[in-house]
């Protein structure tokens, strides 16, 4: 089982593919959703869903620069590991809005330390679920849809969270049912319960895939319908 317990999404813009391989695979055992650009061009391919991006100064194409914008206005938090050392680069970084500077060469663990930090700061460990694009801050009772609030009623926001708690997995009708008594503290009925889905399915769009099981229940997961 990996330490952390949320699937938080991250960007690395490296073009040095020593370094690059290395970061993604440490990323990934620790159970982070890595994904590599080697430069602007391949960066800006990528939807801005990123929880936080890495990015290199000196890239082939430009500067990590020319990438906070529109970073920093889809809500990514930012740290730059990068091997300049000049007080001006630092200065400007942290003026832009970044989290951290990192210079080159860097102590793996530090560096792991350092995104730990920033991703705590950011929504907290134990306290963010994940379901495709969707996700839940448990402790203040709100989803997001990629980076727009999901407005969800109580029961729909319960029946959320069963699923991604449960995610992958086959719930019965009557396992979701008690679920959502617990939660509400009131009586669903069951011939109620898939006008709730149907709502719930309406709101996260292609967001998340709910499953129909046919004699069985439910099923959710990140794949796309």
């Amino acid at each position: 089982m990996h330490e952390e317990t949320n699937t938080f999404k991250l960007l690395l813009v490296e073009d040095d593919p020593i370094i690059s391989s290395g970061l993604i695979y440490a990323f990934k055992q620790v159970g982070y959703c890595a994904t590599h650009a080697k430069d602007i061009k391949t960066a800006n391919s990528f939807p801005p869903s990123f929880d936080l991006a890495i990015l290199d100064i000196g890239l082939p194409d430009g500067s990590g620069f020319d990438l906070v914008e529109s970073l920093k206005s889809a809500g990514v938090s930012l740290i730059f590991l990068t091997a300049i050392d000049e007080e001006g680069h630092i200065i400007r970084a942290f003026e832009v809005g970044a989290e951290d500077y990192v210079t080159k060469p860097f102590r793996m663990g530090e560096l792991m330390a350092r995104v730990k930090a920033v991703l705590r700061r950011r929504g907290g460990f134990g306290d963010v679920l994940t379901l495709g694009n969707i996700r839940i801050h448990t402790n203040e009772g709100k989803a997001f849809l990629g980076d727009a609030p999901l407005d969800l009623t109580a029961l729909e926001y319960r029946l959320l969270l069963t699923f991604a708690t449960h995610k992958g997995q086959v719930i019965s009708r009557s396992q979701i049912l008690n679920q959502l008594w617990d939660a509400a503290g009131q009586f669903v009925e069951d011939n109620t319960l898939t006008v709730y889905i149907k709502r719930l399915r309406k709101k996260i769009g292609d967001g998340a895939n709910i499953e129909t099981v046919k004699g069985m229940g439910y099923r959710a997961n990140d794949n796309q319908p």
